[in-house]
């Protein structure tokens, strides 16, 4: 394929990523936007492959086919309660490769070069090694947090910021150094180290409550990973895509991060979601009252009696793998007239959209399922809102203790319904570490169990009575 071509089919893959991120901002055209994406990196794929720059196909086959395997059993096996940690570990893999990329082309370099332009583009080798590095090492944190390898509480080491300040620093040193020998991989190694260990310390930082910033944050990273490698290669797809990977994940983060009422500097630093000091080890939070506790056929007749209902979907529903049998009880009650309506918290779940995703594979109505700033006024007119393994999302302390890790933080102000209903197993903490004084309100009553289970007795009562209504 001459490079003309190429160039074509780069422009069509480009535009093709942009509509792809457009129709990912709405839920009603994200199947197209994904559809287009799919196709834009097909092309890119294949006219990368066709170019005259490649002509090692046997490694290029033997790299991709295995690859490619793996890739898709892993895909086809993750549960959707995976997928955060999975997305996760695939920004190491973007990480890496930036790492391998810039290491490869440095040890290889472009003898065509000369004067500024060799220094450019080993600038471009150094900061693309520096950002795939804190890329990778961040990732891989993120990953062992979201799967329970590491704790959910961050790390505060003593004076955690200097240290994270000297590694920089010491990276910018060394990449003076890089850039002023001939020989520079000695710096260039080392600058490896201290950038995985500068991602390491980052992530490991962060709290619970900030994860779903962090896999959005670490989405950005790995554009930017990506557009290096572009440079570093001169591949003109790789430079739009990961620049339009690595904007839209900063403006995702920041928006997330306003949402929360978090300063993105600080999140990025480490400095919020401290976990929280009144929890108990065990994961079980201490007395702060006396709890109700109801059963399957309490809710039921509530539901049955309420005109308004709000559900609110957690981690613990898409862990159950409750949703369709939530979505059956949407649509009876919706039969009988009622008013049902979804409220979704910015960072339900544990990655941006995760809870819209779920929603969307039960087919509950785009219409009815709601932002948190779309419904959190009206839920003082709301008879019932059912609160399905959320809670931090729903944590009135976030309001009310200035103490709290998550003070300041917007949440669904539930208990302001005339009656709430939280499925969980127990009265443990959240992934937040933080206890629920929502627990303890004499307007909330607790369904303790499995969620799926719970759901779907619930969905047999209501549909019970739904044939009595009907014999009736």
């Amino acid at each position: 394929m001459t490079n003309n071509l190429v160039a074509v089919a780069y422009i069509a893959a480009s535009a093709l990523f942009i509509l792809s991120l457009g129709g990912l901002s709405n839920q009603e055209t994200a199947r197209q936007g994904n559809t287009f994406g799919i196709i834009g990196m097909a092309i890119a794929f294949v006219a990368t492959a066709l170019s005259t720059q490649v002509n090692g196909y046997g490694v290029l086959v033997a790299a991709i086919v295995p690859g490619a395997i793996v890739g898709s059993i892993l895909a086809a096996r993750v549960a959707m309660t995976s997928m955060p940690e999975l997305v996760a570990i695939l920004h190491s893999f973007v990480g890496l490769a930036a790492v391998l990329v810039g290491l490869a082309t440095y040890l290889q370099p472009e003898n065509s070069l000369t004067g500024v332009e060799a220094t450019i583009h080993e600038l471009e080798i150094y900061i693309g090694i520096f950002i795939g590095a804190v890329t990778f090492a961040g990732s891989v944190v993120a990953f062992g947090k979201l799967n329970g390898s590491f704790g959910s509480k961050p790390l505060m080491l003593p004076a955690r910021h200097l240290i994270n300040i000297a590694l920089l620093v010491g990276s910018v040193v060394l990449g003076v150094q890089f850039m002023g020998t001939e020989n520079g991989l000695q710096p260039l190694l080392i600058m490896t180290g201290l950038a995985c260990v500068l991602g390491f310390l980052l992530v490991m930082g962060i709290g619970g409550a900030d994860m779903p910033v962090v896999i959005s944050m670490l989405n950005s990273y790995s554009g930017w990973a990506a557009a290096a490698a572009g440079f570093m290669l001169s591949n003109d797809v790789l430079i739009v895509t990961g620049a339009l990977v690595g904007s839209s994940g900063a403006i995702l983060s920041y928006i997330m991060c306003e949402a929360m009422n978090r300063s993105f500097i600080s999140v990025i630093l480490g400095g919020f979601g401290e976990g929280s000091g009144a929890a108990a080890p065990t994961g079980e939070a201490k007395p702060m009252g006396e709890a109700t506790a109801t059963n399957v056929e309490e809710v039921a007749e509530l539901l049955n009696d309420a005109k308004s209902v709000v559900i609110v979907p957690g981690y613990g529903m898409a862990v159950a793998q409750a949703q369709h049998s939530v979505s059956d009880i949407t649509k009876i009650l919706r039969k009988r007239g009622k008013e049902v309506r979804f409220g979704i918290h910015p960072v339900a779940g544990r990655m941006p959209g995760h809870m819209n995703v779920l929603l969307a594979e039960a087919n509950v109505p785009y219409d009815i399922v709601l932002e948190m700033d779309e419904i959190n006024d009206d839920l003082s007119n709301t008879d019932v809102v059912l609160v399905i393994g959320a809670n931090d999302t729903v944590n009135p302390s976030a309001l009310d203790d200035p103490s709290s890790p998550i003070a300041g933080m917007p949440v669904m102000e539930v208990w302001n319904a005339q009656n709430v209903v939280v499925m969980k197993r127990s009265l443990g903490i959240g992934y937040a570490g933080v206890d629920n004084p929502l627990f303890y309100m004499d307007n909330n009553q607790m369904l303790f169990g499995d969620a799926k289970a719970n759901v779907s007795a619930l969905l047999n009562e209501l549909s019970k009575t739904e044939k009595e209504l009907v014999a009736a």
